[in-house]
């Protein structure tokens, strides 16, 4: 009873899987129409050809020169089907990489649009896992397993409506075989679901294992924890292969028994019409014509029933992607205030990753052009405090609202990030060009722009320096250059962007003093004067700022 209960529970699932498939569907129904009546026009050409070679032997058998004519017209059939073959082929191939990559897109989309704390409790690797593997399996599935399940269909009302016209007797026998594939398809349907989601777990495992570990390779070499990685990711490929077996060994005894039944049809149609020809009742093109046409229709059933693993397979995938759609889209509103002067109030702010507050009750008013700093232990809560100012997560109570200096006020959310600047910690470099790197803070940015971003970053000197200047290209997270100097490329990329409310956390650290200054110091000739919050450690930083915010026991403190 449980089980049929659990079973009933995963059909509902299943059909709200299969009703996004649909919807998702919608734009690509005419080219997949397409490309089924192609998968269909093979299977009316492979019968086609069954019945042009009963009529070559019977004729060759009678001595009838028209024979000549008949296997022409075969080799016309063989030509023709081998054309819409690789028609269809072309059309599948690229149909299947417009809709894998639509997916793929939506997916980033939906991520880089979503509150950045829901979609950090997924880890990279398993949303990578879920924007190529599961859409692959997805776009193949609908592209072409689909399109092949209805052509198999109506290859099998053909192929047993011609079999039926010679003899009912075998065409009856010949689907005996449907009720065995079926009962076997929809036993290894319940098996091959959880299968399919635990290889696709697994395969998100070590995935992540890898990125994460070529991601902190400075770390896993630091700590000598070569042969820990090596044995680490051996692991995780045991995992995966166990199930991968699985999944494959319950496929293989399915296709086994599949496979037998098949082979029991063609032995009966053998031994049938071998009776037949010994009693002078049917010709050698008719039997020939049986063993085909038998094989033909248990062909379509065997392959309908290995459809049904590949089907369970998409729906798994699809549930997979679905919950990455679910995640809520961060509120982004248009911008309502003039922003060219923007201050902040927050105000009972409190807030939590566990049950437990990190923030509790803080109050601030950060005034238009007012330089204010932020100090505090190390893990007291200022980057979480950054990060809600940035909307990157929802606080759980309070508000934190920005202010412009005629008083208008607009609440923080995803737009207000327009006119918001941010140099954050770490190394946060793209793969790329220098150019490129300063253009994300500012996509319009002009060459004159970069060039004084750079040189109030204290970034001129040594960039004119490199082999292509801005132009030059450094690797993932700034390799290639120095940490001092990636920062000062990230507080260009801030510059650039010449943001009303800049946040600087902890943007100096890997500056010495000298540098330090020189970039302080350009950070206070912007024109116009900027809004800064700056989260820092460092006391010599304390001198430029009007005033200074200590972060202590989860709340704020002036001082």
């Amino acid at each position: 009873m449980n089980k049929l209960k659990k079973l009933w529970n995963d059909r509902e699932n299943q059909m709200q899987y299969a009703k996004w498939l649909v919807g998702y569907t919608k734009p690509y129904v005419s080219r997949i129409i397409g490309i089924m009546l192609l998968g269909i026009l093979v299977s009316m050409i492979s019968v086609g050809m069954s019945l042009l070679m009963k009529q070559i032997i019977d004729r060759a058998q009678a001595g009838q020169r028209s024979v000549l004519y008949i296997i022409v017209l075969y080799f016309g059939l063989v030509v023709v089907m081998q054309a819409v073959d690789i028609v269809l082929v072309l059309a599948s191939t690229m149909l299947t990489e417009r809709f894998s990559f639509g997916i793929r897109k939506q997916l980033y989309d939906k991520i880089i649009r979503s509150h950045w704390m829901d979609v950090k409790r997924y880890h990279t690797g398993d949303l990578m896992t879920r924007m190529t593997s599961d859409a692959g399996a997805i776009a193949d599935g609908i592209i072409g397993t689909m399109p092949n399940i209805i052509s198999l269909a109506v290859e099998l009302v053909a192929v047993f409506a011609v079999l039926f016209y010679y003899s009912p007797m075998l065409a009856v026998f010949a689907l005996v075989i449907a009720p065995i594939a079926a009962l076997m398809a929809w036993w290894l349907g319940r098996k091959l679901k959880t299968l399919q989601v635990k290889v696709q777990e697994t395969e998100s495992a070590y995935r992540s294992f890898m990125q994460e570990s070529l991601a902190n390779l400075l770390i896993v070499k630091a700590f000598a924890n070569e042969n820990y990685s090596m044995e680490r990711l051996t692991e995780l490929r045991e995992q995966r292969f166990f199930w991968v077996f699985k999944k494959t060994k319950y496929g293989l005894v399915s296709s086994t028994v599949m496979a037998m039944s098949f082979q029991l049809g063609y032995i009966v149609a053998l031994t049938y019409g071998a009776m037949q020809i010994a009693n002078g009742q049917i010709t050698y093109g008719t039997m020939s014509l049986f063993l085909t046409l038998v094989g033909r229709i248990q062909s379509p059933i065997m392959q309908l029933a290995r459809q049904i693993p590949k089907v369970v397979a998409i729906l798994a995938s699809a549930g997979r992607v679905m919950e990455l759609q679910d995640i809520p889209k961060e509120e982004c509103l248009p911008e309502r205030m003039n922003a060219e002067r923007v201050g902040v109030k927050v105000q009972n702010l409190s807030f939590g990753y566990t049950d437990e507050l990190v923030l509790q009750d803080i109050n601030l008013d950060i005034k238009p052009g007012e330089f204010v700093a932020i100090v505090g232990e190390s893990g007291i809560g200022k980057t979480t405090l950054i990060r809600l100012m940035m909307s990157f997560m929802k606080s759980a109570q309070g508000t934190i609202t920005f202010v412009n200096q005629d008083g208008e006020e607009e609440a923080a959310n995803a737009g207000t990030r327009e006119f918001l600047s941010y140099v954050p910690q770490g190394n946060t470099l793209f793969s790329g060009t220098i150019r490129e790197n300063i253009r994300q803070g500012n996509l319009n940015a002009t060459e004159e722009e970069m060039i004084e971003a750079l040189k109030m970053a204290s970034a001129f000197d040594f960039v004119m320096e490199l082999p292509q200047g801005i132009d030059t290209r450094i690797g993932e997270r700034g390799h290639g250059i120095s940490e001092g100097q990636a920062q000062r490329i990230a507080i260009a990329r801030a510059f650039v962007r010449k943001a009303p409310f800049l946040i600087l956390d902890e943007a100096t650290s890997a500056l010495d003093e000298k540098t330090e200054i020189k970039v302080l110091q350009g950070l206070q000739s912007l024109e116009p004067k900027p809004t800064c919050l700056i989260i820092t450690h460092r006391k010599s930083i304390l001198e430029y700022c009007d005033r200074e915010i200590k972060i202590e026991n989860k709340g704020t403190m002036e001082i």
